[in-house]
């Protein structure tokens, strides 16, 4: 089954609505983006949720001390890396939380650089636009996302992702979860209630690959 993360939360409505419709994870930015959000949202946000869901906190280049000390208010299950961080700064988090590292996808040798992320429990695949590190809005090529899962590690699609297209992109790369954020929302930072519901339900409904 194909797991399903929503990034770019900034309110617990939000949030709520996207646990009670399933989604399986819950993103947090804590980099420039029009979707950034606050210790304190995020604690107040993470304190009313119910357990079984996985947060997820998101970095870019970010000082390590910094993110720590988020972590002793927030206690995030996974850290998502989307900048070009040293890989010995993803190794202070480790065992302790997952990690996930992005990739912003221009062309194939962009999965290069996954050889120099061995401790990443998984990549998430963003679409790669000059000056702009995410929430594009704009897919890349999914011929190069199933080129990745030669690694054998586990592949989180995302870029361009919405209703309209999320089976498509499912059955062509088969990845092991997806990720999506501008293309559920009403404008950046709050989510729309139908087409949280939409999305969803296209990859529930349509969750066998052939």
């Amino acid at each position: 089954m194909t797991r399903v993360k929503i990034c770019g939360i900034t309110n617990l409505e939000d949030a709520l609505e996207a646990v009670n419709n399933g989604y399986d994870s819950l993103g947090f930015i804590f980099a420039d983006s029009p979707r950034r959000i606050n210790i304190e949202a995020a604690e107040y946000i993470l304190k009313a949720l119910p357990p079984f869901i996985n947060c997820v906190a998101v970095f870019m280049d970010e000082n390590p001390a910094v993110i720590k000390s988020i972590l002793k208010n927030c206690p995030f299950d996974t850290l998502q890396f989307h900048g070009e961080e040293n890989p010995q700064i993803l190794l202070q988090f480790k065992p302790h939380k997952k990690i996930i590292k992005s990739i912003r996808v221009k062309d194939e040798q962009s999965l290069d650089i996954i050889e120099n992320y061995k401790e990443a429990d998984a990549f998430l695949l963003d679409t790669y636009i000059k000056d702009v590190p995410g929430g594009t809005g704009q897919s890349f090529d999914w011929q190069i996302a199933r080129t990745a899962k030669r690694y054998n590690r586990p592949i989180i699609l995302s870029g361009g992702l919405n209703p309209d297209n999320i089976n498509e992109a499912i059955k062509a790369v088969k990845p092991f979860a997806v990720d999506v954020s501008s293309g559920v929302e009403e404008h950046p930072g709050k989510k729309s209630r139908a087409l949280m519901k939409d999305f969803i339900t296209k990859i529930r409904g349509n969750n066998h690959y052939e």
